[in-house]
C-alpha cells in the first residue's frame, strides 16, 4: 500500500527559480495520476526522477495557463518516447479542442489514444473509480470555472490472522465474511467475532486538492475529514483585498477551511512570486490550524506518515 504525493510546482502564475507553477504527481496504490500540468512539468518530472510513462490519468482544474500550459508538451514527449498505452484526461470541455488543435497544427500524430472526459462544475461528481480508489471533482470559486479534486481509497478488506484461523478451524468459504467485518458461526455452534481472527484495519486515506479559489465554505463539505488537504494560499492575510479582487485565498482563509473541515494535515501552495520566504506564511497558518505546512517544489507527502 502506498499513497504518495510529489509537489512538482508550488508557485502561482509566474515561475521563479525556486517555485514552478502548479502540478502534482500522485501514486496511490500504484495508480499514477497527474493533477494540473503547468509549463515545465515534464522537466520537473525528470528532475524528481518520476517515470512519467506510468501516468494513466491527468486532471486539469481549469484553463488558466499556469495549470495546463505544459500539457501539450508532455503529451508530445510521451509520443516521442513511443508510448502505446492509452491516457485519460479530465478537464474543462474546451481543453479537448485546444489540445487537438495544437497537435494537429503541429503535425503530430500520436502513437497512443487520448480519452477525454469533460468536467462538471456545478456540484461534486465521481469522475473515476476502480476496485481500490475513487476520484471526485468539486466546484471551486474562481474567475473561470474551476474544479478541485478528491482522491480517496475505498475501505479495504480486513487482513486475516492465519494463526487464529487455524486455531479456530475456520472453513475457507467463511473467510470472505470475516474480511468484510462479519461474525461467523463455527461448526460447534459458537460465534466467532471477526475481530478475533483479523488484524487491526488501517483507515482509508484521502487527498483533497483545492487549486485557485477564493474562500468558500462549501469546500468544507467536499473535503470533510480528508487525511491531507492541499489548498491554495496565494497571499498573506495582509493582502486580503488583493486576494478578494483576484478570487484567490490567503493563508488565513486556507487554515480556516482546514479547521472547519476536520482534516488531519494542511499543505498550502500556489504562492505568489512576490514572496521570497515562507516563514510568515507558516506563522499565519499555524496560528489558526496547527498542523499546517507550506509546500515546496520536490516535496514528497506520504499520507501514511501524516
Amino acid at each position: 500500500m502506498n499513497f504518495i504525493v510529489t509537489i512538482l510546482g508550488s508557485g502561482a502564475a509566474l515561475p521563479t527559480q525556486i517555485r514552478m507553477p502548479s502540478s502534482q504527481y500522485i501514486n496511490c496504490n500504484n495508480r499514477h495520476f497527474l493533477i494540473d500540468c503547468a509549463e515545465g512539468t515534464q522537466v520537473q518530472l525528470r528532475k524528481y526522477k518520476i517515470h512519467f510513462q506510468k501516468i494513466s490519468r491527468i486532471f486539469i482544474s481549469h484553463l488558466h495557463g499556469d495549470h495546463y500550459f505544459g500539457l501539450v508538451g508532455l503529451l508530445s514527449s510521451l509520443n516521442l518516447l513511443g508510448r502505446e498505452k492509452e491516457i485519460h484526461i479530465h478537464g474543462p470541455e474546451e481543453l479537448e479542442e485546444i489540445l487537438m488543435t495544437q497537435l494537429h497544427l503541429g503535425g503530430s500524430k500520436l502513437s497512443y489514444t487520448i480519452h477525454f472526459h469533460a468536467l462538471y462544475f456545478k456540484e461534486k461528481e465521481k469522475i473515476f473509480e476502480d476496485d481500490v480508489l475513487e476520484v471526485y471533482s468539486f466546484p471551486l470559486k474562481h474567475k473561470i470555472p474551476t474544479c478541485g479534486f478528491l482522491i480517496q481509497e475505498k475501505t479495504k478488506l480486513l487482513k486475516l490472522d492465519p494463526i487464529q484461523l487455524k486455531k479456530k478451524n475456520i472453513r475457507l468459504e467463511q473467510y470472505k465474511d470475516l474480511q468484510n467485518g462479519k461474525d461467523i458461526e463455527l461448526e460447534n455452534g459458537d460465534i466467532c467475532r471477526y475481530q478475533e481472527v483479523t488484524k487491526p484495519q488501517i483507515a482509508p486515506m484521502s487527498y483533497a486538492y483545492c487549486s485557485d479559489t477564493k474562500k468558500d465554505l462549501k469546500i468544507v463539505d467536499f473535503v470533510k475529514g480528508s487525511t491531507v488537504l492541499y489548498h491554495e494560499a496565494t497571499f498573506l492575510k495582509k493582502e486580503k483585498s488583493l486576494a478578494k479582487a483576484t478570487m484567490h485565498s490567503t493563508t488565513q482563509d486556507a487554515a480556516e477551511i482546514a479547521l472547519l473541515s476536520d482534516v488531519k494535515c494542511l499543505y498550502v501552495g500556489h504562492l505568489s512570486s512576490r514572496y521570497t520566504s515562507d516563514e510568515e506564511h507558516l506563522k499565519e497558518l499555524q496560528g489558526v490550524f496547527e498542523n499546517s505546512r507550506v509546500a515546496y517544489d520536490g516535496l514528497v507527502i506520504d499520507l501514511f506518515k501524516e
